[in-house]
């Protein structure tokens, strides 16, 4: 879905002003070139954001389903207003596909509404590498927006 209109916001609007953030990035390995691609962009947006480089955060994982975890060591430190969670599943030939996509959705989800914290969840996944690789700037992108605006957005609700 390419060119979704997502909604905008003014530049001048501070829900991304992350100056004053400190944000964790999780990212899996696995399909690594994407992943790295994935981070690159989403630290650099998190920096034209404001976010301070000494703020953000950045661990590894091996895969998909083991970001929840370090999502939720990290979400328990409570050190973070808000979490970024990257990875890359492509589709196989075999029911896995489905399994690593739904299981890893729900874990960071179901870490998020637990411990109160926003996570931009960026675990993208897509039918072969082509639209991985079409995707993994934008997406990286959009994951430090999102962390920034709802990182914003709860302390605003707070």
């Amino acid at each position: 879905m390419l060119n979704a209109d997502q909604g905008a916001l003014g530049s001048d609007d501070n829900r991304w002003d992350g100056s004053k953030l400190r944000i964790a990035i999780v990212q899996a390995r696995f399909n690594e070139n994407i992943t790295n691609a994935l981070t690159e962009a989403c630290k650099a947006e998190l920096q034209a954001l404001g976010v301070q480089p000494e703020n953000i955060d950045h661990v590894q994982v091996p895969g998909a389903l083991e970001v929840a975890l370090a999502l939720q060591a990290l979400a328990e430190t409570e050190q973070y207003d808000a979490l970024v969670a990257l990875g890359c599943i492509i589709r196989g030939e075999t029911y896995h596909f489905e399994l690593v996509a739904n299981e890893s959705g729900s874990a960071v989800t179901r870490i998020g509404l637990d411990y109160q914290i926003p996570i931009a969840n960026a675990i993208i996944t897509t039918e072969n590498l082509a639209q991985a690789v079409a995707r993994q700037t934008d997406k990286g992108r959009d994951a430090a927006r999102v962390a920034v605006e709802m990182a914003k957005l709860l302390e605003q609700l707070a």
